[in-house]
């Protein structure tokens, strides 16, 4: 056999060898646990969201209201959740920018809408927080003619709701990764 032959067999025998020690390490983070505790869907189905505070029949309450059931739904999927273990605060702030303008009627045609979203999860038994974080996101929709209102407001909502459920997305991850690895 020749010599890189050999090299090439003792770098599969190395590889196949590491691949063997990590095989029981591994463990899907939605798995059922066998040992009795509770599965990381049970801990994300103990988190409460509570309304967060904007003033009724605003755009930001709307914008709440997005947020918390997509929050809720992917903590909860179809389920109503379990008795709380923890509470999720949540305070959020917007924007909007224009992109583009266009040069001969000096309006818009292109923005940017985005929500900065801040978040304490609290223990209830204890009443402390236990992991706080920040996240954003930052969408931007086309502005049909000057002529197309209804569009315009269109295209506004579906960038807020893509906004919010980008912003529960995030959200759900970082309490997934807090509840499975307690950082």
């Amino acid at each position: 056999m020749s010599l890189a032959k050999t090299r090439i067999a003792v770098r599969l025998i190395a590889v196949a060898a590491l691949a063997a020690l990590t095989a029981g390490c591994f463990q899907p983070m939605y798995a059922e646990r066998t040992d009795g505790t509770p599965g990381l869907r049970e801990k994300l189905m103990g988190v409460e969201v509570p309304p967060v505070d904007k003033p009724n029949a605003s755009r930001e309450a709307r914008i709440q209201v997005e947020i918390r059931n997509a929050l809720a739904f992917k903590l909860y999927g179809n389920a109503t959740g379990m008795p709380p273990t923890h509470r999720l605060v949540l305070r959020f702030t917007t924007t909007r920018n224009s992109l583009m303008i266009d040069p001969n009627t000096a309006l818009p045609s292109s923005e940017n809408y985005g929500i900065d979203a801040q978040y304490n999860l609290i223990d209830l038994t204890t009443n402390k927080s236990v992991m706080t974080g920040t996240t954003f996101s930052r969408v931007s929709y086309d502005i049909p003619g000057n002529l197309q209102r209804f569009a315009r407001a269109r295209a506004f909502r579906d960038a807020e709701d893509r906004a919010a459920n980008e912003i529960a997305e995030n959200i759900q991850t970082r309490l997934a990764s807090f509840f499975v690895a307690g950082t």
